[in-house]
Formats: C-alpha cells, sequence, structure tokens
C-alpha cells in the first residue's frame, strides 16, 4: 500500500511516520514546519524536500501556490509550473490538488504528469467560492491542461 499524505494542518511528524510514506505534499508553511528550512522559491524548496527524503519519505511534492510545485525524488527534481488564474477564494485548494494528484498516480501517469494534472484541479478551484462547488470537473481539468500544452 502506498501512503500518501498531505500534512495539513501542520504540524510535526516523527522519522517512524514519514518513512512509512510514498509522498508527502507539503505547501511552503508545511514543509517549513516540517524541515525548519524558510520555503520561499525553489532552490529553498528543494532544501527542503530533501530533508524529508533524508527522512524517509520517497517523493516529496511541495506545492507552493501560482508557481507550481516541486518534485523531489532521489533520482529526480522536477518543477512542475502552476496556471494563471483570476483567483477569488483558495478554499480547498490543497484538498482539490491531493484528491486530484491520487486521481492521476492510480491512472499510472508518471510523477510530472500526475502533478501537472493536480495544479490544473488545484488552479481551476480557486476561481469559484467555496470548498465543495470549487472541485472542478475532469473535462475541465482536461481543458485546462490542453490550453497549457
Amino acid at each position: 500500500v502506498k501512503v500518501i499524505l498531505n500534512p495539513a494542518p501542520a504540524c510535526p511528524l516523527d522519522n517512524t511516520l514519514l518513512s512509512t510514506l510514498y509522498v508527502i505534499t507539503p505547501n511552503e508553511s508545511e514543509a517549513e514546519l516540517l524541515t525548519d528550512i524558510s520555503v520561499t522559491d525553489f532552490p529553498s524548496a528543494e532544501k527542503a524536500a530533501f530533508i524529508l527524503l533524508d527522512r524517509g519519505v520517497e517523493v516529496a511534492i511541495i506545492t507552493m501556490g501560482i508557481k507550481g510545485a516541486l518534485i523531489k525524488t532521489r533520482e529526480l527534481t522536477k518543477i512542475v509550473p502552476g496556471f494563471k488564474v483570476n483567483a477569488v477564494d483558495s478554499t480547498a485548494a490543497g484538498d482539490v490538488f491531493n484528491g486530484s494528484l491520487v486521481v492521476a498516480m492510480a491512472e499510472g501517469k508518471t510523477l510530472e504528469e500526475t502533478v501537472q494534472f493536480a495544479n490544473a484541479a488545484a488552479a481551476l478551484s480557486v476561481t469559484k467560492l467555496g470548498a465543495q462547488p470549487s472541485a472542478p470537473k475532469r473535462v475541465e481539468i482536461e481543458r485546462m491542461l490542453l490550453k497549457q500544452a
């Protein structure tokens, strides 16, 4: 069983727990709490991700809002750009990102494709008010990915 953890709300996690994770998906502030690295850009995100890998996580995906996300494994460091949208409400953006990430992983997409899919879904979610009403439909996500290609 591959365990994927969105560490929100942020709290300290011990190495025993972290070593059981396949993927962890902190945002900047959660990554800082977990690693004591102030995450303000992709180089600092990579430093924080490396610490998470050293603590036993297989894949660290640090989300950075409109900037996108950083994927870090032992073999891969990849920046996946975000999407420029007219944001009105970030409620549930992290939840939408993580739900979409799991869907794409279950479909066998590559890590980069998975994060692109999740970034698109999260970007769409911030264009609407509320939590549940902001969750995009698959066709909307696919349309956004086609526009960005």
